[in-house]
């Protein structure tokens, strides 16, 4: 294997007996975005501030509420709930118990999720998913700091974490009526933006390195080592799955590769193109909105590939963001929005590329939501 920095790994306890699922089984922080997202979970981690993790799906947002729990000092259980697993007539008991003979089928009292997560931190997942009546009752509970179970009138105090996260756009949701606006207030108190893999290559090798250390073992394999142009095709991935179709690649390779290489044939990545620098046919950008710019684009990055252009995706990516801040003048908001990343994203950009102490002085002060 090839020799790695020292990088934070999370994982869940007991991972040879969990169920497969889309779930990411494992998260590094190594690239600089991830170090300064590492940073600020631990500061939030320390406060009693509800935590909005907001990211696509198999980006790790279970691990980092399980970190947030584990730094926070709370003696009470990390309770983990899937929103979206229940249906609407199942989940408020779930969340907030009920009483024997409250309904059909209670035939005892039970303590809801609320009750169960006392003392310590619940973690709602895809809270977005959360029925209308049910988001109703959750503002309650949120605002009362107490929960009453189905059939009972006497209410039990809380003293709970909340962490929420959530996989849609919670502000999109709100204006199309299917979210609450001040359950979103509620929620949005210390927003955690997680970055797809993609964006952030530089956890990318840390993380093959984990799984194949992991399903190597379990193959009964020696080490393990990676050609030049699997570990290239790896990082210029998308990864549209993230985290957990990055194992599930790691695992098919080590079972198909011979002599304890992994080539770039022994990796199943979908619509992968080895030859080209981005993952789209000429002319593949025609029908967007600014095609035939993209298109000339697309030329540019292919005759700088053919000419073996040292650290090019450092280059291009250093010139992106160099040129969207000059354009913005500075404006680190508009910056981050031309682009569609966040602004910590952004931020963390500008100031590996140091830009952001030279430009402090004209760019607008970090909000509060921001933190």
């Amino acid at each position: 294997m090839r020799s790695s920095a020292p990088v934070k790994l999370l994982s869940f306890p007991n991972t040879d007996q969990m169920a497969l699922s889309i779930r990411a089984k494992a998260q590094v922080f190594s690239d600089p975005v991830s170090l300064q997202i590492l940073a600020l979970i631990e500061r939030l981690a320390t406060a009693d501030a509800t935590v909005l993790i907001i990211g696509e799906t198999g980006t790790g947002k279970e691990l980092v509420a399980r970190h947030i729990h584990q730094q926070s000092g709370r003696s009470g259980p990390f309770v983990a709930v899937n929103c979206g697993a229940f249906s609407e007539s199942l989940v408020e008991a779930e969340l907030f118990g009920h009483e024997s003979g409250a309904f059909t089928g209670a035939q005892q009292a039970r303590a809801g999720w609320f009750e169960t997560a006392n003392g310590g931190t619940l973690f709602l997942d895809e809270v977005g998913d959360l029925p209308p009546a049910i988001q109703v009752k959750l503002l309650r509970v949120l605002q009362e700091r107490q929960v009453t179970r189905i059939g009972s009138r006497k209410s039990v105090a809380l003293d709970v974490r909340l962490v929420a996260a959530t996989n849609v756009d919670l502000e999109k949701a709100v204006q199309a009526g299917h979210f609450r606006l001040d359950l979103y207030y509620r929620l949005n108190v210390a927003p955690v933006r997680l970055p797809a893999l993609r964006e952030r290559r530089g956890d990318i090798l840390p993380l093959v390195d984990h799984f194949i250390d992991i399903y190597r073992h379990k193959l009964g394999l020696g080490e393990i080592t990676l050609t030049p142009d699997a570990e290239l095709a790896l990082q210029r991935y998308s990864w549209p799955g993230n985290i957990r179709e990055l194992e599930n690649v790691v695992h098919y390779s080590l079972i198909l590769c011979c002599g304890n290489t992994i080539d770039l044939a022994d990796l199943r990545l979908l619509n992968f193109s080895p030859t080209a620098g981005v993952q789209a046919a000429p002319g593949a950008f025609a029908g967007m909105a600014g095609g035939s710019t993209l298109d000339q684009l697309q030329s540019v990055l292919q005759q700088l590939l053919k000419e073996n252009t040292e650290s090019l995706y450092e280059v291009v990516e250093q010139l992106l963001i160099t040129t969207a801040f000059d354009h913005a003048n500075g404006n680190q908001a508009e910056s981050a929005r031309r682009l569609g990343i966040s602004r910590n994203i952004l931020r963390a950009q500008l100031k590996r590329f140091g830009l952001l102490d030279s430009s402090f002085h004209h760019a607008p002060a970090l909000a509060q939501s921001d933190i």
